[in-house]
């Protein structure tokens, strides 16, 4: 997709501050930076639309970004480590399951693990969540670069087999230098919104 037009629509903690209407929406979950804000920086080419930081725990909210009036990118909070009190890290699993279960604008949503890592507990917790609530879901393995080619196509077998995947599940190897996996990713999106 050719973005120009994309802007922060909505900062939400609870429903009654989601957008109102009726745009399909992708969510992208994982791991405290594994890169979630990169990623939709790198999607919609822009640098700082979504706010990065080198330090764990930046997206404390749920936020809405409107790409082109057609869909929404929706950046969740990462779970695991982060730089943040137990009482306010505590809040972002119930925000993150109220948004899944009761978004029905909801077309897909996005799991980023690390590919230089195997999947964390948490990554797995999510996945089996998400499998067991049968929410169409793509695996992004983020951070692609920093492998050889031959280690990431290790990798991405090796991650494969933690999550279980089966050949109808794919991993995109995604990176923000240069554009591995965006074309493929949007590919993906365009066919869950249509």
């Amino acid at each position: 997709m050719n973005v120009n037009n994309v802007g922060l629509e909505a900062v939400a903690a609870v429903p009654k501050q989601y957008p109102s209407d009726d745009l399909s929406e992708i969510a992208f979950v994982g791991r405290s930076n594994v890169g979630k804000s990169s990623l939709i920086n790198k999607m919609v080419n822009r640098k700082a639309l979504a706010r990065t930081s080198s330090a764990p725990g930046k997206t404390r909210t749920i936020n809405f970004y409107n790409i082109e009036g057609i869909l929404r990118f929706v950046d969740l909070p990462g779970y695991g480590y982060a730089r943040a009190s137990k009482t306010e890290s505590a809040k972002w699993g119930p925000m993150i399951e109220t948004y899944l279960k009761e978004r029905p604008q909801l077309k897909l949503i996005i799991i980023l693990v690390d590919s230089r890592h195997l999947p964390s507990a948490n990554d797995l917790i999510m996945f089996e969540w998400l499998r067991h609530y049968e929410y169409k879901t793509i695996i992004v393995a983020t951070k692609s670069d920093k492998l050889s080619r031959n280690d990431l196509s290790k990798q991405i077998a090796t991650i494969k087999k933690a999550m279980s995947l089966n050949d109808f599940e794919p991993i995109v190897a995604f990176s923000v230098k240069g554009d591995a996996g965006k074309e493929a990713l949007w590919a993906k999106i365009n066919e869950a919104i249509n």
